[in-house]
């Protein structure tokens, strides 16, 4: 069936879950051919707008495409398309920001309304009917399992041999029927390779070959080497004090730059043998694997610049064999971070003197691209970085801040801050120990004395001295941008 044909099966309201995570995976010919169908019915006079569940972020031309078209009434759970995020945070799209362990389960429960139409991308059909996984696995089970109606696009780009690369485990239930779940290394095989659908639900499938977006990373900067410098050697601290084995827990890594450089640090680091047990495996991942210094990565999604797209495909033998991917359910699954040990290292646009993040929201109330899996992992895990650098717009922005405009991890699931300026280690400490090492460690100099300030002002005039604050002028320096474009006063 043609892409139009089957846009043309999804009725105007519907709840409809795509494939796709991080750039991996998403349908490929569906959303532009519901964008069409949408600009239709618009220009009919007639309302068109779907509600769009997905495993986490998707591309231009799936997420962007289609609020382009004003085809999303509403999104989740998670997004970084440019064009979604002005539609969102211009109040055109609702968002819902969730913790990515929770949607496969919220939508079992029910909590987020009926599932009318799957569309997901697989790279074939076996001739028993089962459906091979792409490159992404994110909540596709889910999705196929709870849809009234299922499209699939079968994706011939991707390598075929990726077959059995794939861990799709089916033993979730729905409280009170749950059990444990029988993995104990990061590298177990739990399921099965395949996919399961009822083939009586499938209404179309319609033919790709295209492959996923190209993720473009940035050469590591004198900042991110730095903050990779601090995470490797304060580990290294950790092992020598034998608070860490010396085999090394496994590693989650977030998106990004940073991140890839922390994993490039690996490299050159210490540490051998190393297991991966993260939601997206991205370049740095894929370069400790080649190199033999990480012997298996655990994730839900494959997420390549197209260099890296390059050696996976021409070496897709080597990576079988080292690489799971398994439902975002349970690459994410707070029982098994904690299980395991995970030592989780994730992004934040700002924390504050306390030690609260705020992962998601630009000066309070804009979106960014969401919670993502850094909840999964920050609160659950061994270890807990977060990482920024200390400064944004220039120097204009201080990231380490009086109060967090808006907190995703409180103070009690951060462990570990990390800017170019060093490392705060917060295990153990009061919230005005916190406040003290943070200044003195992440804070840039720019901003470190009127930091300071702040505190010693609120130790005279709070109401409290517990977790000491000035509440008319804690988010002072926020408005102070707003206002003048800079948090520096004068």
């Amino acid at each position: 069936m043609s892409a139009a044909e089957a846009a043309a099966l999804i009725p105007a309201g519907a709840n409809v879950g795509m494939s796709g995570f991080t750039g991996a995976g998403y349908p490929k010919a569906l959303p532009q051919a519901i964008a069409a169908h949408a600009k239709a019915e618009h220009a009919a006079g007639r309302p068109y707008k779907l509600n769009v569940w997905t495993g986490a972020s998707t591309a231009a031309e799936c997420d962007g495409v289609l609020a382009e078209a004003g085809a999303i009434g509403q999104r989740l759970p998670f997004n970084t398309d440019p064009i979604a995020r002005k539609a969102i945070n211009a109040g055109e799209i609702d968002f819902i920001d969730m913790h990515l362990s929770h949607v496969a389960q919220h939508a079992w429960f029910g909590f987020l309304g009926h599932m009318h139409v799957a569309v997901v991308e697989v790279l074939g059909v076996t001739a028993d009917g089962l459906l091979i996984p792409s490159t992404a696995v994110g909540n596709n089970k889910t999705w196929l399992e709870i849809a009234d109606m299922v499209i699939l696009e079968v994706n011939t780009k991707p390598p075929a041999k990726m077959e059995g690369m794939h861990d799709i485990y089916y033993g979730t239930a729905i409280p009170p029927r749950r059990v444990p779940i029988s993995m104990t290394h990061a590298d177990d095989r739990i399921g099965q390779p395949y996919l399961k659908v009822d083939l009586d639900k499938v209404v179309a499938v319609v033919e790709t070959h295209k492959g996923d977006r190209d993720n473009v990373f940035a050469a590591p900067d004198a900042n991110s080497n730095t903050i990779a410098a601090s995470i490797i050697d304060f580990l290294s601290h950790e092992m020598k004090m034998g608070r860490l084995p010396q085999e090394m827990l496994p590693i989650q890594s977030g998106v990004g730059n940073v991140a890839n450089a922390v994993l490039a640090g690996l490299l050159t680091g210490p540490f051998d043998n190393l297991l991966g047990f993260t939601e997206v495996l991205q370049d740095g991942m894929l370069d400790l694997l080649r190199s033999g210094k990480m012997a298996r990565a655990s994730a839900t999604s494959i997420s390549l610049s197209s260099a890296a797209y390059r050696d996976f495909e021409e070496n897709i033998d080597f990576y079988r064999d080292r690489i799971i991917l398994r439902p975002q359910e349970i690459s994410n699954h707070p029982e098994l971070v904690r299980r395991l040990g995970v030592i989780a290292m994730n992004s934040m646009i700002e924390a504050d003197i306390y030690g609260n993040i705020n992962s998601t929201h630009v000066m309070g109330s804009s979106m960014m691209n969401g919670i993502g899996g850094s909840g999964d992992f920050a609160r659950n895990g061994f270890l807990s970085f977060f990482v920024t650098p200390s400064v944004a717009k220039n120097g204009q922005i201080s990231c380490i801040v009086p109060m967090c405009s808006h907190v995703d991890h409180t103070e009690h699931d951060t462990q570990i801050i990390v800017t170019e300026q060093g490392l705060a280690d917060l295990r153990g400490l009061s919230p005005k120990q916190r406040a003290k090492v943070i200044i003195e460690r992440c804070a840039h100099p720019d901003f470190r004395p009127m930091l300071q300030d702040y505190v010693d002002r609120a130790m005279q005039q709070s109401a409290g001295l517990h977790t000491p604050h000035i509440l008319t002028e804690a988010l002072s320096w926020h408005q102070r941008f707003l206002d003048t474009g800079s948090m520096k006063i004068g």
